[in-house]
């Protein structure tokens, strides 16, 4: 028997609003920093050759080149957001590098043992870079994911994501390196920050934190730190004081690997790609007004 058409329409009526609550609860789970909007990124797919993209850089914080490696080869990628193929220029042998940096025209390639290389921004565009240097054994063995460069001091913040002597549950820890004028990387200092103040803003019980890549917000000066793992964004303050976490929506940030800030503060989050989905690149617009 045909139903009645008050019925259909009642129970469409119904459907629809079930599917806007829905809808609506999942973008409440996840919540944003101020300025952001983590739910509604515009995402760059990136060419094949950069499925395991890892970290992401910009030079000068100009966004019409983006700057990239993955953790298999050693090369240095770039490409207009949006292209379809990358050009490189190899700098090293094959390896595991997991995070890249420009600074006052350098490039910096981190290793994830912590090995780092340098080499000038004008070897970029030539098949392969001339005068690369190479630094081991600047911080203590362990597996490094993150690295970001300040123009303004020079220094290298390295962040470990898996230290032998650091408990993870307790603390996260890092290292200042000093940039010189001709590409020589020294020793500096090291910072720490508690994962405790981590769990109890993310409401979780217990965190084994494994962070992936950092990166400074030239808008407001603090720290924006991406976990992996954890499926994690933290904020902290520029003496490393946990101010915010917001969980992450696993089905926009597959496998979030690095981070960085465009001049106009726009947010950048690179995730590497997985069986069914691409590498690719999420930018997050940034919006002063947006609270």
């Amino acid at each position: 028997m045909r139903k009645p058409f008050i019925h259909i329409v009642f129970i469409s009526f119904f459907s629809a609003i079930v599917f806007l609550s829905a809808c609506s609860q999942q973008e409440n789970k996840f919540t944003s920093p101020a300025g952001y909007n983590l739910n509604d990124p515009e995402k760059f797919i990136m060419p094949a050759v950069l499925h395991e993209i890892s970290g992401i850089a910009f030079f000068n914080g100009n966004s019409d080149t983006l700057y990239a490696e993955q953790d298999e080869e050693g090369k240095i990628f770039y490409l207009r957001p949006g292209d379809k193929k990358a050009t490189h220029t190899k700098f090293g042998k094959n390896g595991d590098y997991e995070d890249i940096a420009i600074c006052n025209n350098y490039i910096i390639m981190l290793r994830s043992d912590g090995t780092l290389y340098t080499f000038s921004f004008s070897e970029v565009g030539n098949p392969e870079a001339g005068n690369v240097k190479e630094f081991q054994n600047l911080i203590p063995k362990g597996e490094y994911e993150g690295l970001y460069a300040d123009n303004a001091t020079n220094h290298l913040f390295v962040l470990c994501k898996n230290c032998n002597r650091v408990d993870a549950s307790k603390s996260g820890v890092g290292y200042v390196l000093q940039l010189a004028a001709d590409g020589t990387v020294t020793a500096a200092s090291d910072f720490r920050f508690n994962v405790k103040d981590i769990e109890k803003l993310a409401g979780d019980k217990k965190i084994i934190f494994h962070p992936s890549a950092l990166a400074l917000n030239p808008a407001i000066n603090e720290w924006y730190i991406l976990s992996s793992v954890n499926k994690l964004l933290i904020i902290a303050d520029k003496n490393w004081n946990i101010k915010q976490v917001y969980h992450l929506d696993p089905s926009k940030y597959i496998q979030p690997e690095g981070i960085a800030f465009d001049k106009d503060a726009n947010l950048y989050i690179s995730n590497e790609g997985g069986e069914t989905q691409s590498g690719n690149v999420l930018k997050i617009k940034y919006d002063a007004n947006k609270k």
